[in-house]
């Protein structure tokens, strides 16, 4: 059975290409078949990021499909997984993807301006019939521990859970990734490792 982790941003720049592709990378290094599918047609983020990683010869690669939206035959593929890089802003697509998924994901930047959105998107979520069990918040881009503690504190305030690792702002996740690395291949041990263990993370909770 494929296992679906949608990635949805109400906003766009809060990370959502950023943790697909990190997911799609290291499933893809531990054998799982995964595809990434990249439905924000306009940006198309994940896709000519997958294209670079292909140029450079970057392994392994990683099958990657821009689509116009989501096509529920590709539940019946025979990949293990498929991650999801939906539109950066909402839509009705993003209730059916979030139908099938095991999981949804919000990256969301620590500020109000991102915090209230994201919070607003799960509750419609949840009034469409979606699982709050499903739903999950990753903190990014924050830049020390008071400011990731405010963040957390608030996002826990509205009901959701948040992972318990957050992404930094850094200068080296935004260069790996214009050579076509994911951010769990920074050069740099220590934030690579903090970023697999958020992998390990989401996948222990699906």
């Amino acid at each position: 059975m494929t296992t679906i982790i949608a990635i949805l941003s109400q906003k766009g720049g809060g990370g959502k290409s950023t943790l697909a592709r990190t997911l799609a990378v290291e499933l893809t290094k531990q054998n799982q078949k995964t595809l990434l599918v990249d439905l924000d047609i306009q940006q198309k983020t994940s896709q000519e990021w997958s294209e670079r990683r292909k140029r450079k010869n970057i392994k392994p690669l990683i099958s990657c499909q821009s689509l116009p939206y989501f096509e529920e035959k590709l539940i019946k593929t025979n990949y293990d997984y498929l991650i999801i890089d939906c539109p950066a802003r909402i839509s009705k697509e993003s209730l059916i993807i979030a139908k099938h998924a095991s999981l949804i994901i919000q990256p969301v930047r620590p500020s109000l301006d991102d915090l209230n959105p994201a919070i607003r998107e799960f509750h419609a979520l949840v009034r469409a019939g979606i699982s709050k069990k499903k739903l999950a918040l990753v903190i990014n881009c924050v830049n020390s521990n008071a400011e990731e503690k405010n963040t957390r504190e608030y996002l826990t305030e509205a009901g959701y859970f948040v992972f318990s690792i957050a992404l930094l702002d850094k200068v080296s996740y935004r260069e790996a990734q214009n050579q076509g690395l994911s951010i769990s291949e920074v050069k740099y041990p220590r934030l690579s490792n903090q970023v697999q263990l958020l992998v390990k993370s989401i996948l222990s909770k699906i």
